[in-house]
């Protein structure tokens, strides 16, 4: 089976986190990552969106698919930020059009006490966000083991 290789675009409010619930998801195949469980998998590229509107989605991915990289993720902080970022369904869009790759929304499982907060806000009461969040949601054994 041929290795896949991902790239993870972090939001830019978090241009200072070192990824490591995104690694641990990666590595064991939770969250969003989940799809790859019967794949080898190599991360080829880390960066985040350059700020909004997320200038850097022009050209990261670009560079990204030069290095192999054929999945982008966005991280599950576009999801879980306050508010999600309103980007997102520009990029979906954008990526595949302009470098033919695929875009998955999230990395690691939502953490619980992100959950419950937007839960309560109502916050992923939109098509687009119900679908969005769909590989990250898990279940709350998980999502508290992301806490």
């Amino acid at each position: 089976m041929a290795n896949i290789k991902v790239g993870i675009i972090i939001c830019d409010r978090y241009h200072t986190c070192a990824g490591g619930k995104c690694f641990r998801s990666l590595q064991k195949r939770e969250g969003a990552f989940e799809m790859y469980k019967d794949h080898e998998v190599e991360l080829a590229a880390y960066t985040t969106c350059g700020g909004c509107p997320g200038g850097n989605i022009e050209y990261a991915p670009e560079e990204m698919r030069k290095n192999g990289v054929t999945h982008v993720h966005f991280a599950t902080g576009f999801l879980v930020g306050y508010p999600p970022c309103p980007y997102m369904e520009h990029f979906r869009n954008f990526i595949p059009e302009k470098h033919g790759m695929k875009v998955i929304f999230g990395t690691h499982p939502i953490p619980q006490k992100y959950y419950l907060t937007h839960q309560n806000l109502e916050t992923w009461n939109t098509p687009f966000l119900q679908e969005a969040i769909q590989q990250t949601l898990t279940n709350e054994k998980m999502r508290l083991n992301y806490d």
